[in-house]
């Protein structure tokens, strides 16, 4: 088991508290997820987790260890931002070379996309993008994943093949999921934390009442 934590995260913007001293813990094996109003800082705390966003402060520590740039390290951590990230000019199956992804592990789940292996990025619908963008991070051969609204823009049949991709695929990673259909979060994550007014992240230990309690949910 690997362990990746996220300790002293502190973040400012013009003098605005966006984080302040947040913890979160990753274990692979298991699905953490973050939830959070609007504004409250998720995506930055995953680019800072990343390590593509500097802070005021900010410690990333793998089984212990000090990681200044994690999406550096060979083989540890990639992310899903909310914004399309493939070059458009290319064809699905050259992407998936460039991930290391076998093509083969997405259509075991997703066979549709298989018309569309030599069809360059740029041809294909928003939604379909989107999908492919997902499957990629989640296949990819790294130890971590972190997914950014990864429900957003998808069908209810391709979220439920969604959510059994993930249970299988944290088998073998730990997986960061953020995302505002928070049943789907609550429902995939084995640890679950919301980021609360005043930018300190809580783990939840009784997540239907906390979310009360904290007015995320009525």
């Amino acid at each position: 088991m690997n362990v990746l934590e996220a300790d002293s995260i502190w973040l400012e913007y013009h003098g605005r508290k966006v984080l302040q001293s947040i913890y979160l813990k990753v274990e692979t094996g298991r699905v953490t997820g973050l939830l959070g109003r609007n504004g409250t800082g998720k995506t930055s705390l995953l680019r800072m987790i990343f390590g593509s966003l500097r802070g005021q402060s900010q410690s990333v520590r793998l089984n212990g260890n000090y990681i200044s740039h994690p999406y550096l390290e060979n083989n540890l951590i990639r992310y899903l931002p909310q914004t399309t990230f493939t070059p458009a000019g290319q064809t699905i199956k050259k992407v998936c070379d460039l991930y290391d992804v076998p093509f083969s592990s997405i259509i075991n789940y997703f066979p549709g996309l298989e018309e569309y292996k030599k069809e360059k990025l740029n041809t294909l619908s928003g939604g379909k993008i989107r999908l492919f963008e997902i499957l990629l991070i989640l296949f990819s051969p790294v130890s971590f994943v972190l997914l950014d609204e990864p429900f957003t823009h998808l069908d209810p049949v391709s979220v439920e093949m969604l959510l059994s991709l993930i249970k299988e695929e944290k088998k073998k990673k730990g997986i960061v999921l953020s995302d505002h259909a928070y049943k789907h979060v609550q429902e995939a994550s084995d640890d679950l934390y919301l980021i609360v007014p005043g930018g300190r992240s809580m783990l939840l230990k009784d997540p239907n009442q906390d979310l009360k309690s904290y007015g995320y949910i009525s």
